[in-house]
């Protein structure tokens, strides 16, 4: 009976794979926008199940995203290995209105988990960079042609120069070498080469339903490159009923000679063509060879949710619950948790009172610049989560508790404060939507000192808040539309967002800086 793995492999915010085997070690690398720290590198040794190996982005003198918009920083990091070391290139998005600011860097590092080199400025003509390291020796650096003029298409294709490994610069002229294909937007280029062909893979039509990824090849690494006949290599615009949607920005694995994979970019909406809640997500697919072009082996351009698995992954177990209580009972964080636009030094205390994760309130949830918030990504459209807050708030700028987050401008929030004019803490459930701030309860007053527990429980398109201070969980507020969390929505009402909706705690003092919440734990149970 041949193993089946169920896609996704790589559950919730999880996008732009970047896919590099070393041995009989696969890694993956996936972008991280404005979440902190940048680049998040997987591996594993059956493509099926991953495991979180390194963060290298985490020096934020090195790495300054604080101040970057909503879905800015960290783009589409690529992943190389040549003389060795692994390479790794990424882009640091700083604008986004008819300019788009691209800075383009490579680090560098023996071992996967670090140490890494510190950044080295390339180019800030595009983003998307990539290495190709070719057997002649010679090394090329590619990336999307960013055009801001009027006139122009924005995404102006593909270009490549020589790039020196020794002087860490590049050699040469840039060639605008590939134009992309009808299907439009031109990104994510990648070169690959094999029996004498070198394969240009690009992702295609933009990030949203009408996603693709093409292939063309040249005997020449600057081209000119021939569109494969199997085009798009995988997509799903015409196959709005498949489960997985938004197919594109692959990157291909070899297993063995005779035995090819692609991963991909993908999402599932929680309705025919709906919003997609868990962001962009990462799949595999096996390929095929015919006549020296790639396509897909189911031979379609659609992808399977169940397809086979690679030979090395006969005996593997998918994991497919990612269900995780945190007793913050050990002097680091868990790396599921993410910060926003860099980390929490003096925020954040996991010694201070020991079993408990203090966070120090600092600025709002609308700040682009220091949040005292921790949050892992949604990896299931069904989940409950929980913590325990000890608060002692002095005035009604100091809050903290439990937040379902997209970003700056959506969000909802559980939050205990004070109530100055009636000398109490309260309870209250506060939803941005779009930037549109609301009150979604009213004040629930709570005893002055001891503990609450917070919960929310999130059911597809919808989620409910509630609270406990005695035996019985109690319901606070009304219905979050929890499906406005995410890319689709947003797109639709404010702005493009690349990221997906995240859970967790936080604390705001917007007074002077002072005050803390300790939370006792945070269970995220699928």
């Amino acid at each position: 009976m041949t193993t089946m793995v169920k896609n996704p492999i790589l559950r919730g915010f999880n996008p732009d794979p970047s896919v590099l085997k070393v041995g009989d070690d696969y890694f993956l690398a996936t972008s991280t926008f404005e979440w902190w720290p940048g680049v998040e590198i997987y591996h594993s040794r059956d493509l099926v199940n991953w495991k979180l190996v390194a963060e290298p982005l985490n020096d934020p003198e090195q790495v300054p995203l604080r101040g970057v918009d909503n879905s800015q920083g960290i783009w589409a990091p690529n992943l190389s290995y040549s003389l060795g070391k692994y390479w790794l290139t990424y882009t640091i998005v700083r604008s986004g209105t008819a300019f788009k600011d691209t800075l383009n860097y490579v680090i560098m590092s023996a071992q996967i988990d670090g140490p890494w080199s510190k950044p080295t400025f390339v180019t800030a003509s595009g983003f998307d960079p990539a290495f190709f390291h070719d057997d002649d020796g010679k090394h090329y650096f590619i990336n999307m042609l960013f055009n801001h003029r009027l006139e122009a298409p924005g995404f102006d294709g593909v270009v490549i120069q020589e790039f020196n490994a020794k002087t860490m610069q590049l050699v040469g002229q840039r060639q605008h070498f590939f134009a992309g294909t009808e299907l439009g937007v031109c990104e994510g280029p990648q070169i690959m080469k094999k029996s004498g062909w070198y394969y240009l893979l690009c992702a295609a039509g933009g990030t949203g339903y009408s996603h693709a990824s093409t292939v063309a090849r040249s005997r020449k690494v600057v081209g000119p490159y021939e569109l494969s006949p199997y085009t798009p290599l995988i997509s799903t615009k015409h196959a709005l009923d498949n489960p997985l949607q938004k197919c594109g920005h692959a990157s291909f694995i070899e297993v063995s000679p005779t035995e090819w994979y692609i991963s991909f970019l993908c999402a599932r909406p929680l309705t025919k063509h709906g919003n997609c809640v868990l962001g962009r997500e990462t799949a595999i697919q096996p390929i095929e060879w015919v006549a020296d072009w790639p396509r897909l082996k189911n031979k379609t351009v659609v992808p399977d949710i169940n397809c086979p698995a690679p030979s090395i992954a006969a005996t593997s177990v998918q994991k497919l619950d990612y269900s995780q209580r945190y007793d913050f009972d050990k002097e680091y964080l868990s790396h599921d948790f993410k910060t926003l636009r860099g980390p929490l030094t003096d925020q954040l205390s996991l010694t201070a009172r020991p079993g408990y994760c203090r966070l120090y309130g600092r600025e709002s949830l609308s700040s682009h610049h220091f949040q005292s918030l921790i949050a892992r990504r949604w990896q299931a459209v069904s989940f409950r989560a929980e913590t325990q807050i000890d608060f002692q708030p002095q005035n009604f700028q100091q809050l903290a508790g439990l937040v379902l987050y997209y970003d700056t401008d959506n969000w909802a929030y559980l939050y205990m404060s004070y109530d100055m004019a009636r000398q109490r803490r309260y309870l209250q459930v506060e939803v941005a939507d779009a930037n549109q701030f609301s009150y979604y309860s009213d004040m629930v007053e709570v005893s002055a000192t001891g503990t609450v527990k917070l919960a929310v429980t999130v059911d597809h398109a919808q989620a409910q808040f509630a609270y406990r201070t005695a035996e019985t969980w109690q319901p606070i507020g009304r219905l979050i539309a929890a499906d406005h969390l995410s890319d689709d929505y947003i797109r639709a009402h404010q702005a493009l967002r690349f990221t997906g909706a995240m859970v967790g705690i936080c604390a705001q003092d917007m007074d002077q800086h002072q005050s803390f919440a300790d939370f006792d734990y945070f269970d995220y149970q699928e």
